[in-house]
Formats: C-alpha cells, structure tokens, sequence
C-alpha cells in the first residue's frame, strides 16, 4: 500500500517547525521514518501535512556537558552506538541499541523519534527510564524541560503538545565504580522486546552504594524499581542481594497480549533482574 496523500513540508529551524505544527492540523513529524513510513503505507495513520526535521541543524550530535550527555534529538541509533563519550559514559547504551531491529533501522532511527513514538517494548525509553534522563521540547512558548519520569502519559502518549518539537536529550554521567547489566527477552533478535532489563549499580568497599533498575515491554511505560533500588544500596553484590530485587518484579503491573500473559511477563522480569543486576555487578569497576 502506499500512503494517503500529504502535503510534505521541509524546514531549516527548529522555530520553523514549530510555526508549522501551530498552523497545520493532522501534521505528523518525520524523524527518522522507521515506524512512522511503515504506519503511513498501512494507512494506519492519515495525515494531512508531513514535516520532515531532517533539514533542521542543531537538533543532532553528541557532546559531553560535564555531569551529563546532551544528544539531539535527531541523532541516530547508529551514530549513539559509535560515539566515545556515549562508550565512556554511558556503554549500556550502545549495549542495549544492538537489540533494535537490524542495522538498516539504526542507521535511520532516531533517538527523539523513538522517545516520542514510545512503544513500550522499546530500548531507548527504557534507556532514558534508568537514567532519569531530561527532555527539551521547544514550542511557541520557547523551551522546557520534562523529566523523563513525566513523560509517558498513557499507551504511546508523551507529554508534547501538538504544536512542540523534541529537540535534545540530557543524560546524567553515572559516575563512580560503576558498572551496567542489560538482558532482553524477545521472541527473536530484532523484535520487540517481550521485556527487557536495564540495571547500574556502583560497587565502593564491596558493597553498593547506589543502584538504578529499569524495566522495558512489561507495562505501557517503563517500570523503575525503587522499592529494590533502595534495599540494594549497602547490601554486597551478591545473588542472594539480586534475588530478593528480581523478586519484587513479580508484583510490577505487567500487560497481556496475544503472546504471552502479564503472569508471563512478571516472571520473566524477575528473573531478567537477577541477570541484568549480575553483568553490572561483575562490570563494575572494583567489585573483585
């Protein structure tokens, strides 16, 4: 099939942009395409006016900001899995981005597209989950900044207006001896994750002074693990210590669907804890 027809617009600014979802209804913004293409094709979505950010320069790159990462918004998956302060500081990342579909949609994909498309199997949500990243959207208003934590609204519904742009990503250095666990369940490489587990944990004198777990596809956003966050910290790096954190995954609100049962998915998160908690243990630096 091929997509209903759309008038096709192409600004240099993120301004511009902006002025254009303010004056269009049914606009649709093109990032990357990887599953906007695909739903306009199937007619899943009709719009009547297309604007494509590919154009716009400023909204894109890497750069060390100090205590964070600022990416753009239309930085590729690709281009996140190559750069040096992303391996330096944050390696979970390209980690957890070789599960995303093949390399032809990395090379496209792009980080903002995948933070506002929001599927909730999804690696990068869950990413910006377990960072406690922030978010800049700019609108007619200017800019603000969004927690991730207040991002996903509902079922693929982020907090951005009709009429704003994402235009960066900050994600705070980790730090410390610290070290990342990422394990993915999928029913085979490439496809959505049934769920997927992100885990940091810093490892001081044996022990653990500080832990962040994120868990992907289980629910209609990402789950943080506070409640387990909390009891690791001072507890060694054991699998005694990572049993009781996958435990609590078996009470995380988790969906059914025509694969496999919330029942399922809780379980599997459990277990995927246990894992993801134990690569970071054993990539932390000073955890011997």
């Amino acid at each position: 099939m091929k997509p209903a027809p759309f008038t096709y617009h192409d600004p240099t600014t993120a301004e511009e942009a902006v002025s254009l979802l303010a004056n269009h209804e049914d606009a649709k913004i093109l990032a990357g395409g990887q599953s906007l293409m695909p739903m306009l094709n199937m007619r899943f979505v009709l719009a009547d006016h297309l604007i494509d950010l590919n154009g716009i320069e400023g909204i894109a790159g890497i750069r060390d900001g100090g205590d964070t990462i600022e990416i753009g918004a239309m930085t590729r998956q690709r281009d996140l899995m190559r750069d040096p302060v992303i391996a330096a500081e944050a390696p979970i990342i390209p980690e957890a981005l070789n599960w995303v579909g093949h390399f032809q949609t990395r090379n496209r994909g792009t980080i903002g597209g995948s933070l506002c498309h929001l599927d909730p199997a999804a690696e990068l949500p869950c990413l910006m989950a377990l960072y406690d990243a922030t978010l800049t959207v700019q609108g007619p208003d200017g800019t603000r900044k969004v927690p991730f934590a207040e991002w996903p609204l509902a079922y693929m519904l982020p907090s951005i207006g009709p009429d704003e742009v994402l235009t960066g990503v900050s994600v705070p250095h980790w730090g410390g001896n610290s070290g990342h666990g990422f394990v993915e369940f999928a029913r085979r490489h490439g496809d959505f994750a049934i769920v997927a587990v992100a885990a940091l944990l810093t490892v001081e004198g044996g022990r653990i002074s500080r832990a962040a777990i994120s868990i992907g596809g289980a629910d209609v956003r990402p789950i943080r693990l506070i409640d387990a966050e909390t009891a690791l910290v001072g507890a060694a790096p054991d699998a005694d210590a990572f049993k009781a954190a996958g435990a609590t995954a078996r009470d995380i609100e988790a969906m059914s669907d025509a694969y496999v049962t919330s029942a399922y998915r809780q379980r599997l998160a459990a277990t995927l804890v246990e894992r993801a908690l134990s690569a970071a243990a054993a990539n932390a630096k000073g955890s011997a």
